[in-house]
């Protein structure tokens, strides 16, 4: 979803352009930052605009030489300037308190410390030109980071390049976190760190009211395109859904691929009891208004009760030190601030 996933995020943006092609869906792959919270969404469900930096920060000890996710082993030698090319990637290098070695971001990184740093992406291509300009020593990469030829000009030009594997779900919390604290030298502060998320994320699990479980459909919109896909067993999302005690409509309904586009058929067989969307998805439709007029939501009983849960698009499918709230955020506006459904 990423070259969105983190693309989404994130999953989610540049997996979501990747899926739009697949699907024939026609219009732009243009995935908006995130920004403002859930129409429907109750106080203290949106997600903090911050990160929560590690204090005091740890000092690197470097060189390292660690594997990376395209199968190489990069050593580096030091993390005085650092560009991270997804918004999750910046968000652990933020929080595990390095974020005054970052000199730039990608469109995804849109929380507040890293708001004003300069932009190294074009829609959500790198450009390896703008890279080179803020002579980086390392630059951390998604394994859905492109396009190819623009990293292999950055390693060409001497810059290490680590990629770490693209988040898919929760699980993927710890290993990104480890993988870029063991990147920048500061290994223990990855362990901590992955605790301190691990132990959040299960804080907010042991809150999830019990019985009968809601269905939920992650459906990604882009009305300025018309495009409309209902998320399947791969969009990276079902996680997420499933440690909110629900379960993943589109995956349950038999759709395997990570994004179908949308039919009445194929909403009406999902059946969800509520729909899970970006916010800015969810504002370039008209809102829920516009939403529940995309042919088939009304239909279902999410539409009929126009049960919608929003969060912002730089955050939903990060998988990272933020994913606890994240999850809060759609508990508390899938059951309400009462606990009930």
């Amino acid at each position: 979803m990423r070259r969105l996933r983190n693309r989404l995020a994130g999953a989610l943006l540049s997996v979501l352009a990747l899926s739009l092609t697949a699907t024939g869906c026609g219009g732009s792959s243009e995935a908006a930052p995130g920004g403002g919270g859930s129409t429907s969404s109750p106080a203290g469900a949106s997600v903090a605009n911050r990160v929560e930096p590690l204090a005091p920060g740890p000092e690197p000890r470097l060189p390292v030489t660690v594997p990376s996710a395209d199968g190489e082993r990069v050593t580096v030698q030091a993390a005085e300037r650092i560009v991270p090319l997804s918004g999750s990637l910046s968000e652990i290098v933020f929080t595990l308190g390095l974020g005054d070695r970052v000199v730039a971001r990608d469109v995804t990184a849109t929380f507040e410390q890293a708001a004003k740093l300069p932009v190294v992406t074009r829609g959500h291509d790198v450009s390896a030109e703008s890279v080179l300009s803020l002579r980086p020593d390392l630059v951390l990469a998604e394994t859905t980071s492109g396009p190819e030829e623009a990293v292999d000009q950055i390693r060409a030009a001497g810059v290490p390049v680590l990629f770490v594997e693209a988040a898919g779900g929760l699980d993927d919390v710890g290993p990104r976190i480890r993988a870029v604290a063991g990147a920048l030298g500061v290994p223990a502060a990855g362990e901590e760190l992955t605790r301190r998320s691990e132990q959040r994320i299960e804080a907010v699990r042991k809150g999830v009211p019990h019985g009968e479980k809601p269905r939920v459909a992650f459906l990604y919109l882009r009305g300025s395109a018309s495009v409309y896909l209902i998320g399947g067993k791969d969009s990276g999302a079902g996680s997420l859904i499933e440690a909110a005690g629900a379960v993943d409509a589109g995956a349950a309904s038999g759709l395997a691929k990570d994004f179908t586009a949308i039919t009445s058929e194929a909403l009406v067989k999902a059946a969800p009891d509520a729909i899970l969307v970006m916010s800015k998805g969810l504002e370039s439709v008209g809102g829920v208004d516009g939403l529940v007029k995309i042919p088939g939501v009304a239909q279902t009983p999410a539409g009929m009760d126009r049960r919608i849960v929003s969060v912002e698009d730089g955050v939903l499918l990060n998988y990272g030190p933020r994913t606890d709230q994240v999850l809060k955020s759609v508990v508390a506006q899938l059951y309400g601030e009462d606990g009930a459904e």
